[in-house]
């Protein structure tokens, strides 16, 4: 029998009304299926209405095979194993008893022989080496998705959902998954916004605000489409425009005639040549016949409106983002982050960063990089005075910001304006509309509460909240800025750095990303020591707000090139 998922008018409404989406009708087979949209338009919720954990408000889902989910907010308990993540912790604990022989008979006939092998093949194809027992506290956060990943493969579905997979995910990580998803020959249907991995999709399905819709192809052909609907929506909102002044132009021309046949119909009256009778009856018959008109130039007029909005709708809807950084002043000799032989760690006696020494000076900007587990947010963290360093000296000498991947805004239970005033105290009302509409948020979407948001929406916020400041941070420290962002926000985040005249400290395994930043110089975290390699500063535009590269690295096998 042909896989299939097929949702039919199919809607869902939050808990007080709000509608998510509605009418929506797709159908999904084998193939792999990029899903992606704005943030707030529903794709991890129609994961969730499709994998069964949610009802629909309306509609029907028809599936032929079975269905497997990966979260983003996968829940676990502090004791939680690996083995615990796959569900066979109980026959694991009966394989471990028969090979102590202490297993009764009765319950080897339950046992399954192959499963230490198959999930041992399970995690080798993700890219992980690890004990079945062990816990999922002790993995970085890119293992923990790559075990969740693993245990779907286990499970064999007929289709894979996945929300948002590479978040978390190191270069490696997201090499496992893109070859994976390359060689799954079943269904796949696959949120994210990593354009590298919408790249290996056979199809797109876009969630807006005027519904579904489906591309054939990859993210470049999906793209490409995209911008030739923008012309043409542009083309159809100049045309309705057009169209919506000529009929003003004509209402006008009308109600001009009506005031002269009024006027002489007074003066005619006025006269009193004419019989009081047949006036009457002729100013009948023009109130008449005006009237008729009028109620037609408004219906007119009305559908022109009409024709306007749903044509601007869709402007709006194809239409990226905006993301305006105001100028920082950040004078290119001034040192902005100092490291002078810093050693620090959680244990003592295995400190995950030894004797590394880095300066950042002027509008520089450092990538971090590294595999998952190598220290890289432990980096952030000191450098951004959550934890001290065991040895060393670690200074920031400008105002900054962070943003990381669980980003917050301080009154979840409060308005975004009002979040905005607390990060922004002087900030007016005004000021504090106008910074939350270049990033997305206009109108009455200023007053929507913070804890209402998505995860991409919450981090649009907390970026308007940070970077609409004025004057904004002279050095920003990003810990995977892009892992909640949906496409549009990625490329208008981009296009505000490029513009950016501040310093930047970023962690991120998004090389598209990445190559839009045009970094200064890499400095890689790995097991072996601490390297640093020159980027594309040289090749990127706004070269003016380049300075002399003061940093150095140091550690028992550190290499530094120029």
């Amino acid at each position: 029998m042909p896989l299939f998922i097929n949702l039919s008018n199919l809607s869902w409404s939050t808990p007080d009304g709000a509608r998510l989406f509605s009418g929506l009708n797709l159908t999904f087979g084998a193939e792999r299926t990029g899903l992606v949209g704005r943030n707030g338009t529903g794709k991890s919720t129609l994961l969730r209405v499709i994998a069964g954990d949610l009802s629909p408000s309306s509609g029907q889902i028809q599936r032929a095979g079975t269905v497997a989910m990966m979260r983003q907010d996968q829940i676990e308990r502090a004791d939680d194993t690996i083995a615990d993540l796959f569900g066979v912790s109980t026959a694991l604990d009966l394989l471990d008893r028969a090979d102590q022989g202490i297993a009764e008979a009765r319950e080897l006939a339950d046992a399954d022989w192959t499963l230490t092998a198959r999930m041992e093949a399970a995690l080798v194809r993700c890219g992980l080496s690890a004990d079945p027992r062990t816990r999922l506290v002790t993995l970085s956060g890119g293992q923990r998705s790559r075990a969740a990943l693993a245990a779907l493969i286990l499970a064999d579905p007929d289709f894979l959902l996945l929300d948002e997979p590479t978040n978390n995910l190191d270069r490696a990580g997201r090499d496992a998954m893109i070859s994976l998803l390359r060689g799954w020959t079943s269904g796949a249907i696959v949120a994210s916004h990593d354009r590298e991995l919408l790249e290996a999709m056979d199809a797109i399905v876009e969630l807006t605000a005027l519904g579904a819709a489906r591309y054939g192809g990859n993210y470049s052909a999906y793209r490409a489409r995209k911008d030739t609907e923008l012309r043409a929506a542009e083309h159809d909102l100049a045309h309705a425009e057009q169209a919506r002044n000529e009929a003003a132009r004509r209402a006008r021309q009308a109600a001009e005639r009506k005031a002269r046949t009024d006027a002489k119909g007074k003066r005619a009256r006025a006269t009193g040549r004419q019989p009081k009778i047949i006036l009457d009856a002729m100013k009948a018959r023009a109130e008449k016949t005006g009237g008729a008109a009028a109620r037609l130039r408004e219906a007119c007029a009305e559908a022109a409106d009409q024709a306007v909005s749903a044509a601007r709708e869709k402007i709006e809807v194809l239409q990226p983002l905006d993301m305006d950084i105001a100028p920082t002043g950040l004078a290119r000799g001034k040192t902005v982050l100092r490291l002078e032989g810093v050693t620090a760690g959680y244990d003592p006696a295995r400190p995950i960063i030894q004797n590394l020494s880095i300066t950042i000076t002027g509008p520089e900007r450092v990538v971090i990089a590294g595999p998952n587990g190598s220290g890289k947010t432990t980096l952030v963290r000191l450098i951004t005075d959550q934890i001290a360093p065991q040895e060393g000296i670690a200074e920031v000498m400008v105002p900054f910001a962070l943003l990381d991947q669980q980003v917050s805004l301080p009154k979840p239970e409060r308005p975004l304006i009002e979040n905005f005033r607390l990060r922004n105290p002087f900030a007016t009302d005004h000021m504090a509309h106008a910074a939350l509409a270049r990033f997305g948020f206009r109108a009455r979407d200023a007053l929507r509460k913070a804890g209402e948001l998505s995860g991409g929406e919450c981090l649009r916020a907390a970026l308007a909240c940070v970077l609409g400041a004025t004057p904004p941070p002279q050095l920003l420290i990003l810990d995977e800025p892009t892992n909640h962002l949906d496409l549009d926000g990625i490329e208008a985040l981009e296009a505000a750095f490029a513009a950016y005249d501040g310093a930047v400290l970023a962690i991120s395994h998004d090389e598209a990303f990445v190559r839009a930043l045009g970094p200064d110089r890499t400095v890689s975290l790995e097991e072996r020591g601490i390297s640093q390699t020159p980027g594309q500063a040289a090749r990127r535009a706004g070269a003016a707000r380049r300075s002399t590269r003061a940093g150095t690295a140091s550690s028992a096998s550190a290499t530094e090139c120029r």
